[in-house]
Order: structure tokens, then C-alpha cells, then sequence
């Protein structure tokens, strides 16, 4: 008997699963409805994959990239006011397609080759707010974001003290968080239960107003704060 998944919260995750693969889609929807997600709908397309999030609002959206009628990264666009967030699930991992998915919105990143174990720990981290990444993936998207980063941001012009609204602990995991730390990663190093490095990420999302880690991260190398060591906090 399978357990039944955990997001941090008392209920499993909803999921939208958009492929053009018919085996891929049922084989897909079968192993998450078995670990006892809550499949909420099936797309085919782009179209169909845009109105079918708009009208189920899911927690987490597993889109191909590679999808008729619309891309996966337009459809992030097309999806972007909606709390749902999205896990990119292709057969390609070419640096272009993902930092497309990645700047359209989408939270993760997984190739197709993953098993399925690895496909639903990365739907159950998504619905929780954490960017999943294939191995080496992580890095390619960090790397991105600093080089934007210094294209776009004076180092002169980041003030001081950007967060003064966050605690000094919210703060310390910001800065882990934009070093590509995965918040069992941040736990160990920082001796906290993953579920309160879990609750601070939660917090700081909320007092930024942001959505997912992706969004952390740009906003973290915006203000520099990688650069910084924790433990001088």
C-alpha cells in the first residue's frame, strides 16, 4: 500500500497533466493517481492546457514543453496571474528550452528520462513552492539569472538592508535559497526541521508577494544577497 504523499499541508496535491503523448499522458496519470495524488485533468495541447488550469485552478500544472497549438513556455505566459504553479516534464534538455520555460514562469525543470519515483517527489516539491531541477540543470538557470542580474543591476544601486520586513532567519535562508540550496540542504546546514525551512520560505514568499523559489531566486541575486555569508547574519 502506497502512502499517501505529503506537501506540507493535510491534503495531496492537485495536479493538471498536459502531454500530446497519449501512453505518456495515461501512463503519467496512472502512476500519480496510484501514489495518491489528485489528478484534477488532462491536455493534449496548448489551448486545452490553458483552459483547463484556468478552470480547475490545480496546485501544480505538469506541462510538456513540446505541446500543439501553444509551447510550454507560452502557456506559462498565458497562466502567469494564477497561483498554479508549473513543472516543465520533457524530453529535451537543451539550455535554451529550459531557460525559456524558466523566465516564462515554470518552477521546475524535469527531463522525461527521470523514474517515476523522482516525477512525483518533483510534483510534490513543486506544489510545496520548490524549484526541482534534473542534476546539472540547477546550476545552467542560476548561472542565467546572476548573468541578468549584473546586466540589469547596477552593484551600486542595491541598497543596504533591500528586506528590512523580513526576520534575520528569513533572510539567512533567502540568501541559501539563491545559492540553489534545496530546503533539506538548507536544514541540514542550518540545524532547522525541514518543515520550519519549509514554513520560513512559505513566509517570505508571502511578505514579498512572491510565487515560487524561482521568484526568490531572482530577487534575491537582485539585491546581491548571494554574495553575502549567513553567518555574518
Amino acid at each position: 500500500m502506497t502512502d499517501a504523499p505529503t506537501t506540507g499541508t493535510d491534503t495531496a496535491p492537485r495536479v493538471l497533466v498536459a502531454d500530446d503523448h497519449p501512453l505518456w499522458l495515461s501512463a503519467l496519470e496512472r502512476d500519480l493517481v496510484a501514489r495518491g495524488v489528485q489528478v484534477v485533468g488532462t491536455a493534449a495541447d496548448g489551448p486545452s492546457a490553458v483552459r483547463r488550469t484556468r478552470a480547475t485552478t490545480p496546485d501544480v500544472l505538469v506541462l510538456d514543453l513540446n505541446l500543439p497549438g501553444m509551447r510550454g513556455d507560452e502557456v506559462c505566459r498565458a497562466l502567469g496571474d494564477l497561483p498554479t504553479r508549473v513543472l516543465i516534464l520533457s524530453a529535451s534538455g537543451e539550455q535554451q528550452d529550459v531557460l525559456a520555460a524558466i523566465k516564462a514562469g515554470a518552477t521546475g525543470y524535469l527531463v522525461k528520462s527521470a523514474s517515476p519515483g523522482e516525477i512525483l517527489d518533483a510534483v510534490l516539491a513543486t506544489a510545496r513552492g520548490e524549484a526541482v531541477f534534473t542534476p546539472g540543470l540547477a546550476g545552467l538557470v542560476l548561472g542565467e539569472f546572476r548573468r541578468l542580474g549584473a546586466a540589469e543591476e547596477p552593484a551600486e544601486s542595491a541598497p543596504e538592508r533591500p528586506i528590512p520586513q523580513l526576520t534575520a532567519r528569513e533572510t539567512e535562508i533567502l540568501r541559501l535559497v539563491a545559492t540553489g540550496m534545496t530546503s533539506k540542504e538548507i536544514a541540514a546546514q542550518l540545524v532547522l526541521s525541514h518543515r520550519t525551512v519549509q514554513n520560513h520560505v512559505q513566509n517570505t514568499l508571502g511578505k514579498l508577494h512572491l510565487h515560487n523559489r524561482v521568484e526568490l531566486v531572482r530577487f534575491a541575486l537582485a539585491h546581491g544577497l548571494e554574495d553575502e555569508d549567513p553567518a555574518a547574519t
